[in-house]
């Protein structure tokens, strides 16, 4: 016979059982936590700098492809205005040019990357967190105005 402290009594067994239940909760929790499709509607900003070649509304200018390549800082906001799953949507506009270009965005299955396209270029993007993009964006001389850009930024959503 055992007493009440030693290895072995009912108490210990019962602590073991639940702890290990609360570990098992815990676990399934992280997981569906890490599952959970990010929610990207709202209104996101950013600034940053583009290397350019040529023009387009939101880097305008005399230049043109075969000019030499132009550093520009940009002011850009997207406004995501609908998400259907891992597919969201919407427009984006500059400080410099309020023409609203559409946009279409898809998240991966890993919750975190996004790749999307506009009328002139491709995304790359990496959330941070639930109000934090990593954006990457560049398109080729292949659209109708012929410029070349390249650029990654960091976009914040607007507080509600």
């Amino acid at each position: 016979m055992t007493h009440a402290g030693g290895a072995g009594s009912k108490g210990d067994t019962i602590v073991r059982y639940l702890a290990f239940a609360l570990a098992l909760v815990g676990l399934v929790t992280a997981a569906r936590a890490q599952d959970a499709i990010p929610d990207l509607k709202g209104t996101w900003s950013g600034k940053g700098q583009s290397i350019v070649f040529g023009n387009n509304p939101h880097h305008p200018g005399p230049q043109t492809v075969n000019s030499p390549p132009r550093v520009r800082d940009f002011d850009f906001t997207f406004v995501v205005g609908d998400q259907d799953g891992r597919l969201a949507w919407g427009y984006s506009y500059s400080s410099v040019s309020a023409t609203h270009v559409p946009f279409a965005w898809a998240i991966s299955t890993n919750n975190k990357s996004i790749i999307g396209a506009n009328t002139h270029g491709t995304f790359q993007m990496t959330v941070v967190s639930p109000d934090r993009i990593e954006m990457c964006y560049s398109h080729t001389g292949l659209s109708l105005d012929g410029s070349i850009v390249a650029t990654c930024f960091m976009m914040e959503r607007a507080k509600k």
